[in-house]
């Protein structure tokens, strides 16, 4: 049965503002309103352009971008003009539930609030299995965090920024691997450097830069000059070995110790030999609390006896590890 009464009008129908006051010759381009109240036509085509009483063919003669729209040839001074937009938005009320498709959708989604995913089995798919990175961004006020799929390695990472693998602080990879490029991690040893020799007694002493002259890694740039910086508060595993020679067995004891800014940890060595002892491994293993921009230095102290004994860089190592 056709429709009865009169057709619906699809769109909404505007005489546009009078613009050739602003025709001069050169000008191609001009905005457009109606009632001084701006317009975006959805294309080229909504509109009818009449210049000089001629009717203007779209795309060809004129087109339209935003709120502006450009012509083919400028408009001289005195020319006349008309149009009228159609097809505008219209506020088409609530649609009907589970009528809206993903291809009706297009650009940008943004919700005002928060987004829930409900049903039996909800999944979020980030991709279409194409070759390119994916990823979801955390915006923040001072800084800004991503997750996403570096698909080239293969890796899920977590990182600083908006931009996949500017920053990353941690990688899965597809073996179930966890790496963590920036967690504060350092080894250092001699590696062939001078050994610190015939240590003085009864005095602590820093391990100078020869037996922990190389460093073997440091993953944060938290190691220099025989002292590791904590760069965050955490708890940390700090391994120091001492590879000791010309061990004195007429020495009481020596302390290996690990000096940081708030407390010592001290292990005890008695050289009960009956002799001097060529060498010995002086092994002192903590976990430590450390604030940030707290330090931790190796030092060893030999108690009584003679200042013979040497710090050899060839069995020598400090190395630690933030573990929370």
């Amino acid at each position: 049965m056709p429709y009865i009464g009169k057709s619906p009008q699809h769109g909404n129908y505007s005489k546009i503002d009078d613009i050739s006051s602003g025709f001069d010759g050169s000008d191609a381009t001009h905005a457009i309103a109606s009632n001084s109240v701006a317009i975006t036509p959805v294309r080229p085509e909504a509109l009818i352009i009449s210049m000089n009483g001629v009717i203007q063919e779209p795309v060809t003669d004129y087109t339209v971008s935003g709120t502006d729209i450009t012509f083919t040839t400028a408009p001289a001074s005195g020319d006349s003009f008309f149009g009228v937009v159609m097809g505008e938005q219209l506020a088409i009320g609530t649609p009907s539930d589970a009528t809206i498709t993903s291809a009706k959708l297009s650009g940008d989604l943004q919700t005002p609030g928060n987004l829930t995913i409900a049903g039996t089995t909800p999944t979020l798919t980030v991709g279409d299995a194409g070759a390119e990175d994916a990823k979801i961004v955390f915006d923040g006020n001072a800084q800004d965090f991503h997750i996403g799929l570096d698909d080239t390695a293969d890796d899920l990472v977590i990182g600083l920024g908006s931009t996949l693998g500017t920053t990353t602080h941690m990688a899965f990879d597809e073996t179930g691997a966890v790496i963590k490029p920036l967690q504060p991690c350092f080894l250092a040893n001699g590696d062939g450097q001078s050994s610190q020799s015939n240590l003085t007694t009864g005095a602590y002493h820093l391990i100078d830069g020869g037996p922990l002259a190389n460093e073997v890694f440091d993953l944060n740039g938290d190691y220099a000059s025989t002292t590791f910086t904590a760069p965050v508060t955490g708890k940390y595993l700090i391994i120091w070995i001492a590879g000791l020679g010309d061990i004195d067995s007429a020495a009481s004891y020596y302390i290996s110790r690990l000096a940081t800014s708030n407390r010592n940890y001290e292990v005890l060595f008695d050289p009960d030999f009956g002799q001097d002892n060529n060498y010995w491994n002086l092994v002192n293993i903590q976990i430590v609390d450390m604030d940030a921009s707290d330090t931790a230095q190796p030092q060893i102290k030999q108690v009584s006896g003679s200042a013979q004994a040497d710090v050899h860089n060839a069995y020598t190592t400090f190395s630690a590890c933030l573990l929370a």
